[in-house]
């Protein structure tokens, strides 16, 4: 079976477009010194030097860099719960 060379190319650009990029920080995020009390509460394992509050819904989040991309998760509590502030009354 052969592939035509004016097939790839075009399917590679099309793939690569549908990737999401996290490397750079969301202009809707805070980064920055983490509180002593969110460093204590989180769970070992995670990139804290990454680790920034999201405004949307009040969580610390943090850049997990793995295999394949790099994903946004919720940092978390050893019991894995996740890491938030308090909901403005």
């Amino acid at each position: 079976m052969r592939i035509h060379l004016g097939l790839l190319v075009p399917a590679a650009f099309l793939l690569g477009a549908c990737s999401a990029s996290f490397t750079e920080t969301p202009e809707t995020a805070r980064s920055g010194q983490l509180p002593e009390a969110v460093v204590a509460m989180a769970a070992t394992g995670q990139d804290l030097q990454s680790a920034r509050l999201l405004p949307e819904d009040g969580c610390y989040w943090y850049l997990h860099n793995g295999p394949v991309e790099a994903t946004l998760l919720p940092l978390r509590t050893p019991r894995g719960n996740p890491i938030c502030t308090a909901p403005a009354a």
